[in-house]
């Protein structure tokens, strides 16, 4: 489904990626992992078209995304959830996700999209009416993660979502990576806590400074300690 070859990105002159490549099939949980600073979420801001310099290709379905705009490529189903999370504070929980309807066909059936997505979030359902600036950190990336849902986007990158938050939402979260991936659902996932990434993904790439050094299935590198501590540990 995504095909990176080659992909390159600079802020200014400092040449940050270097000449990525990586595969997400369909219907699969891709782990990228690595140190701070090692180029993860450059690398996700690069397929999303947030990144004004950047070389190589990347394919998304067979189509290449580079030079298009990051509208255009939400357009086409793919949906990021940026660490930062993003919420609008002075809209409240519905209107948020109201957000991720917008140029959508989904937009025409809002109101069972909107049902949907607070089924599988129920605590965002207990608190649709509540200004998003209010909820908890977990909460606020519960409804990024919502936001970007109820597209129906056929791949889904989350950078860092366990971010800040409290282990139990934590694990609530890894729980519904877990079920959106039995449904068919393909996330290509960011995140420093590695034994949980790993244990709901299929693959996982290691990156540092920039390059893919490692890749191996997600159980293979869950049992490689030495791997884990020579390009992981903070």
């Amino acid at each position: 489904m995504l095909k990176i070859r080659g992909l390159e990105a600079w802020y200014g002159a400092s040449h940050v990626l270097q000449k990525i490549d990586l595969d997400v099939a369909r219907g699969e949980i891709v782990c990228l992992i690595g140190r701070n600073g090692a180029g993860k979420t450059t690398t996700l801001k690069s397929v999303a078209g947030l990144i004004d310099k950047v070389g190589g290709s990347v394919e998304f379905e067979g189509e290449e995304l580079l030079g298009l705009p990051a509208h255009v490529r939400f357009h086409r189903g793919l949906a990021y959830v940026p660490e930062e999370r993003r919420i609008v504070p002075g809209l409240d929980v519905r209107e948020n996700l109201r957000l991720g309807l917008i140029a959508s066909p989904l937009k025409k059936r809002e109101t069972q999209a909107i049902r949907e997505a607070s089924m599988i979030f129920p605590r965002l359902a207990e608190r649709i009416t509540q200004s998003a600036i209010t909820l908890s950190g977990g909460e606020q990336q519960m409804l990024a993660i919502a936001r970007a849902l109820i597209s129906q986007p056929k791949l889904i990158m989350l950078d860092e979502p366990s971010e800040g938050i409290m282990p139990v939402l934590v694990d609530e979260m890894f729980e519904l990576f877990g079920k959106l991936k039995s449904q068919g659902a393909t996330i290509l996932l960011v995140e420093q806590n590695v034994e949980l990434a790993l244990a709901i993904a299929d693959r996982a790439y290691i990156i540092d400074q920039g390059a893919i050094v490692h890749h191996a299935t997600a159980a293979a590198l869950l049992a490689d300690a030495e791997i884990q501590e020579k390009y992981c540990a903070v």
